[in-house]
């Protein structure tokens, strides 16, 4: 057995052991349980808000939950949206999900591929705790939303009965539903009836509230994979980019009328969503006993998106707000990745880890609740066969270049300090080489990695004449 296959049937990492210990050894919970919403936006960079940067989109909820909460200038994900979905759930990276990228995880009957048959999911313990949950949005996992520990679901999901517009053949994937206008959408086994003038993302808030609503009176947790700001087909036009959103007056309320779809119309709708949260809580009475956490899945389309090279692919926001539970500390400087949520939403609860479960995530629970504790080192990520690693000053990237970030978390404007022979770039790389040793890619042999590479291969695009036309992600 080598090094790495003992890591990873063994899940005796360095990192993963300390934060198992770490979580179990935390604070003591607080006397009630909090209930728990968290808000997972697809293809979205934290620089495309405002609290992040942003001049020109306006994003005022998050902003406002950011400075009465805590907001994180370093969150990482994994650079493209299946692993981060499986960290995110499971609380472990790549090397023990082989779930290394979109086209490089287990398919079919392969083992790994339905995750809740060979990890712990989130939802579980909570559910085993007293928990009421509940999943809507994009599921883009394989096996049922029951044994994942979700009571119930309102998914994006083609359905027989379904009258709505599908991809034909020529679009990206042939058979594929709408999600936003007209969408196709199952709700706890019975597909939901829409109309053209319906908007995907509202009927998921609908549900949101819904759910909170009737289980007001016990813990519950609602995970929210939005179907925004990924770009889609466009039926109406006839065209594949960002979609129109509804248009909203100056309280809240739809016009009837659409705003041209952009990045930026996507964004400052997904804001007026947990806007909508938010004020949807308050009128529960939940607001103070409710933690909302906002974040996303991997940079934005063209941007970030499977960019391994820099920060761009992995740097996302994490804004948390709960005005019973969560102190407001504003934008803090620790680093946190969303291998990390696991963890944390437990010990929020009071809910202790699984004692043969092993995690690499740490809790940053403590942080919340505005108590001293210590931080991570170093964050972390996989995608394919690279490999991505930063300290609060030093970034080594998937293409092996080593980064001065000084005080900056904007992920632009780094110094290169790749063949640098100064004693501090030195000593960085050689941590970043000792700390790798426990956060191995794939192996050289591994069948994953020789299909990932087979494919790529199958889809590099030949040179045309022209120039190229840049468009979101699939």
């Amino acid at each position: 057995m080598n090094r790495r296959t003992f890591l990873r049937t063994t899940g005796l990492g360095a990192a993963s052991l300390f934060a198992g210990c770490q979580l179990r050894a935390g604070s003591a919970p607080p006397p009630k349980r909090p209930n728990v919403i968290f808000l997972m936006a697809d293809d979205c960079s934290a620089r495309e808000y405002s609290s992040y940067g942003n001049t020109e989109t306006r994003t005022p909820v998050l902003d406002r939950l950011g400075e009465t909460g805590v907001r994180f200038k370093t969150c990482w994900c994994t650079p493209i949206c299946s692993p981060t979905r499986a960290m995110t759930v499971t609380g472990r990276y790549a090397f023990r999900t082989r779930w290394w990228h979109n086209d490089m995880k287990p398919r079919g009957k392969e083992p790994g591929a339905d995750l809740s048959k060979h990890h712990r999911i989130f939802a579980q313990p909570l559910k085993e705790a007293g928990y009421a949950t509940a999943i809507c949005g994009k599921w883009q996992m394989r096996g049922t939303e029951d044994a994942y520990g979700f009571d119930e679901y309102c998914m994006w999901r083609k359905w027989d009965g379904f009258d709505g517009p599908v991809e034909e053949e020529g679009h990206a994937l042939p058979g594929r539903p709408a999600r936003y206008w007209h969408p196709a959408i199952v709700r706890n086994g019975q597909g939901v009836k829409t109309a053209p003038t319906d908007y995907g993302p509202d009927i998921f808030v609908d549900f949101l509230l819904d759910f909170a609503g009737r289980h007001k009176d016990r813990p519950f947790l609602v995970y929210y994979p939005m179907c925004l700001t990924h770009g889609s087909w466009d039926f109406e036009a006839d065209r594949r980019g960002y979609l129109p959103v509804p248009e909203l007056d100056a309280d809240g309320k739809p016009t009837g009328r659409k705003v041209p779809g952009s990045l930026r119309s996507n964004v400052e709708y997904a804001d007026a969503l947990v806007g909508r949260i938010v004020k949807g809580l308050e009128a529960l009475g939940l607001r103070d006993s409710t933690v909302i956490f906002y974040t996303c899945d991997n940079g934005t389309a063209v941007y970030g998106k499977n960019k391994t090279a820099g920060e761009r692919g992995p740097l996302v926001p994490m804004i948390v707000n709960g005005p019973g539970v969560v102190q407001p500390t504003g934008a803090r400087d620790e680093l946190v990745s969303l291998v990390d949520i696991f963890p944390t939403l437990l010990d929020l609860a009071g809910v202790a880890v699984p004692d043969d479960y092993v995690l690499d995530g740490r809790s940053f629970a403590w942080i919340l609740r505005g108590r001293p504790g210590t931080g991570r080192e170093y964050v972390f990520c996989n995608l394919a066969d690279k490999r991505l690693i930063r300290t609060r000053r030093w970034l080594l990237d998937g293409d092996g270049r080593l980064w001065d970030c000084g005080h900056n978390r904007s992920g632009e404007g780094y110094k290169d300090v790749t063949d640098s022979g100064s004693p501090e770039a030195l000593a960085a790389r050689r941590q970043f080489d000792e700390w790798l040793k426990d956060l191995p890619g794939p192996d050289a042999d591994d069948p994953l990695l020789a299909r990932y590479r087979e494919r790529q291969a199958k889809k590099r695009p030949k040179r045309l004449k022209g120039k190229a036309t840049k468009k979101p992600g699939a």
